[in-house]
């Protein structure tokens, strides 16, 4: 797809960052040279932001995670976790932890590029995402202990404009309420760090619009 071969090229040149994003938030988070120099460091992770077609669209895999006690209970994200021993490189985290947790083989998996990482402040992650493309896919069979349930959701509607909204959330780092810009993906509140990098995807996927 022509789309899929323009992102590729996007993504191997410089990426727009996150600043834009968190203008809108009005609040900063560490800059990552600053988050690397943590003692002890931060813990590397991967997650793979996989576009994929599906009844003749192309569409973004994101998941919900179940119900736990713990700073992501519940939230949208994209498949990942965090680096084990016996991985390369984070590329190769981001696929096992893609494969372990929708249950669907990695093998015909084409990475396009990388993402501008993320740190993750309450859980000490530094996430760098991987954008993936994969002509054929499946089946799913999510794991429930990572995944309460699946969004396949359109790329048609990744790009809408209207599905970026505001609203009250708790920030754990500042201890207090603020206003928080998230994405409305499936009726789900998509923020924080995956936010940043629905936000980023976007923005590439937009410049590649305007220069056609």
């Amino acid at each position: 797809m022509d789309v899929v071969a323009r992102l590729q090229r996007r993504l191997s040149g410089p990426l727009p960052g996150h600043d834009a994003f968190l203008e809108l938030s009005g609040y900063k988070r560490p800059d990552l040279e600053r988050a690397r120099q943590l003692d002890p460091p931060p813990r590397e992770s991967a997650v793979l932001a996989l576009l994929y077609p599906k009844d003749d669209e192309l569409h973004l895999l994101l998941m919900v995670r179940p119900t736990y006690d713990g700073v992501h209970s519940g939230q949208v994200s994209f498949p990942g976790g965090k680096r084990e021993p016996g991985d390369a490189d984070l590329t190769q985290t981001a696929l096992r932890e893609f494969a372990e947790e929708t249950g669907a083989a990695a093998d015909h998996v084409d990475v396009l590029g990388e993402l501008s990482s993320v740190y993750i402040p309450p859980s000490r992650m530094l996430v760098t995402p991987y954008v993936g493309f994969a002509e054929r896919i499946g089946p799913w069979q999510p794991d429930p202990k990572e995944v309460a349930r699946l969004l396949e959701v359109p790329l048609e509607q990744v790009m809408r404009e209207d599905i970026l909204k505001r609203r009250e959330q708790f920030i754990q780092i500042m201890g207090r309420s603020v206003e928080i810009p998230y994405f409305d993906l499936e009726g789900e509140v998509v923020w924080g760090a995956t936010a940043m990098m629905i936000a980023e995807l976007r923005e590439l996927l937009l410049r590649d619009a305007e220069l056609g």
